[in-house]
């Protein structure tokens, strides 16, 4: 099946000869094979793998941190636009270790809150940790 990922940073990803596409949606974790049922749902922040085809035929994993986003499945063919897409190259351990941290400052600082919470600021402090546990998870994969 063919499989395109965008992000919106620019960076991308595409094959012709994916085998299956495991993701994680906003209720759980799927894996898109061919022919799957169309679909289109929200994507969490996470680790992502793929099974594809090299020139020879032989099966080759990749896995990569995404960020939030959509999926959509039609005839045999999977779009994923995300807000972050990084693969094991790209991945800076000393970033996300700290975007992580600050995340989780961020978090604290505004469960707190003698006020009230809010809700934007701790929704998008959750993101970004989830975001970064996602990078954190693809680096303990590929060591």
């Amino acid at each position: 099946m063919k499989l395109k990922i965008l992000s919106f940073g620019g960076q991308s990803f595409h094959s012709d000869t994916v085998v299956s596409a495991t993701i994680m949606t906003q209720m759980w974790e799927i894996t898109i094979l061919d022919n799957h049922s169309p679909l289109i749902t929200a994507v969490k922040p996470s680790t992502m793998y793929l099974i594809y085809k090299d020139e020879n035929g032989m099966d080759i994993r990749d896995d990569f941190a995404i960020g939030s986003g959509v999926v959509e499945v039609s005839n045999s063919e999977v779009k994923v636009m995300s807000d972050m897409l990084v693969d094991i190259e790209d991945l800076d351990i000393n970033t996300a270790e700290r975007a992580k941290q600050e995340a989780l400052d961020l978090m604290d600082r505004f469960k707190d809150a003698k006020d009230r919470v809010d809700m934007e600021k701790f929704i998008e402090a959750e993101d970004m940790l989830l975001k970064s546990i996602a990078q954190l998870k693809l680096y303990d994969i590929k060591r």
